[in-house]
């Protein structure tokens, strides 16, 4: 069966929720921090406790939780804008088709020009994001486009991984992109309260709720097993989109034995067309803090990303409470990434530092930046990955992965100063690789990127 919400039934687990006393929340903390993830019911008693220790003590898990199953590995991405057509009209969205701006499709070279400046940065794995428009940005369009950057090759490296971020579609269509190589299928609810939905998704195919909120669905079902879901915290109370994306995971978790291989968290921010002060719901940075934790304890397996939309301190604190994936150096415009080398681009994010300023940042934390792609590759997708990760042998192979793209990226883009403090982090980090095989066989690939050799991951 697909997936189905009931607004007045989440409504009704949050206000059965209130007051949970204070052994249960104990023992609710506890389960969590033995790895074991959440029920959503449990997750409503964490979600509408006031109770400072409590509150305390899961920020507290959630720091344990990240460090135990992540360590200080930080994967590192950039979002890859194609084509801002859009026929929905959301009122949240800078590229509703009620706003007036002079819209653009990337053609199959400016793509390529475009993954190339990523593929300079560093980057080895993108998110490709378009508006959806069937006659100006149909499924083969984006079939194109991802061909395009898989075909790129230029200096020492090439895009190894393709993520991608369009709009709900039909099993055919999930069977091509699966078919062409997609990394994880991403889609954002949005809101999963069907009356807010319904308010601010005016026109389009993407005011139909119950299509949108079964892609994921469709998209299990035609062979796709890492699917990424996500949220607009500020459209609706967060209590409430919280405990929807946990109600969403456990069915697809039940369905197809996989839940999210990631969630983002995305808050509302300014954009065209729209006044963020007609929006009751926005998030403090409290309770931002809060629905990340919240979220990493209740999955703790599940990847978490957070975008350029936040500042650094931000990205800082959240990567210490639950973030395993984090953007650098990013465009939210179609051909940004050119017009940024022109001086021309339009848009602005919050977090405006380089992909190698991000890497610097991270290290001076004493983190590891990584841009591993070998899960996909390898074939650790969907159930095979999950059953990996709580096994905990998926730690094996993470931390040496991160270290060789790291060594890779030392090579080829950084200086002098980058390669000693990154010389540094990585020899810092081997012995932290405790199955000794995995270890030797690490210091071996390193030196071999260190040769010349490249791509090395196990």
């Amino acid at each position: 069966m697909d997936m189905r919400i009931d607004a007045s039934v989440v409504e009704k687990m949050l206000e059965d929720s209130r007051g949970t006393g204070a052994g249960k929340l104990d023992e609710i903390l506890d389960r969590a921090e033995s790895l074991r993830g959440l029920e959503p019911e449990d997750v409503a008693s964490l979600l509408t406790t006031d109770s400072p220790e409590h509150l305390s003590r899961l920020f507290s898990v959630a720091g344990r939780i990240k460090e135990e199953i992540y360590g200080e590995r930080v994967v590192m991405f950039a979002p890859l804008y194609i084509s801002d057509y859009c026929v929905n009209k959301c009122q949240y969205c800078g590229y509703s088709c009620g706003n007036e701006f002079q819209r653009r499709r990337l053609t199959m070279d400016e793509i390529r020009a475009e993954a190339e400046i990523l593929e300079r940065m560093g980057h080895k794995r993108l998110a490709l994001e378009a508006g959806e428009d069937p006659v100006n940005c149909p499924i083969d369009y984006v079939l194109d486009a991802i061909r395009a950057v898989y075909s790129m090759k230029s200096g020492p490296g090439e895009i190894r991984r393709v993520n991608v971020n369009i709009a709900a579609t039909t099993e055919e269509n999930f069977r091509k992109l699966r078919d062409i190589g997609i990394g994880t299928y991403i889609l954002f609810q949005e809101t999963y309260h069907e009356p807010t939905y319904l308010e601010l998704h005016r026109a389009g195919p993407k005011r139909d709720f119950n299509y949108h909120l079964t892609a994921f669905d469709r998209a299990m079902r035609s062979g796709i097993d890492d699917v990424g879901g996500g949220v607009l915290f500020g459209l609706h109370d967060w209590r409430f989109e919280v405990l929807g994306l946990m109600l969403h995971n456990r069915h697809l978790d039940r369905t197809y034995g996989a839940g999210f291989h990631t969630i983002s968290s995305p808050r509302l921010c300014p954009a065209e067309g729209m006044d963020l002060s007609e929006y009751d719901d926005l998030l403090s940075d409290e309770d931002f803090k809060r629905v990340v934790a919240t979220i990493r304890i209740a999955v703790p397996y599940t990847g978490m990303i957070i975008s350029t939309r936040e500042s650094a301190e931000m990205r800082r604190e959240l990567i210490r409470i639950g973030i395993s994936q984090v953007s650098g150096g990013s465009s939210v415009e179609v051909g940004g990434y050119s017009l940024r080398e022109e001086g021309g681009e339009q848009f602005e994010v919050a977090d405006k530092r380089s992909a190698m300023d991000v890497m610097r940042w991270l290290m001076d934390e004493r983190l590891v930046p990584s841009f591993c792609t070998a899960c996909y590759r390898k074939g650790r997708t969907g159930d095979r990955f999950m059953s990996l990760a709580k096994s905990g042998n998926i730690k094996n192979v993470c931390l040496p992965n991160a270290l060789m793209t790291l060594c890779e990226y030392m090579m080829d883009y950084g200086d002098d100063a980058f390669r000693l403090q990154a010389s540094s982090l990585i020899e810092s980090n081997i012995p932290r690789i405790k199955n000794e095989r995995m270890r030797t066989l690490t210091k071996g690939n390193i030196e071999k990127i260190k040769g010349g050799a490249r791509d090395l991951f196990v």
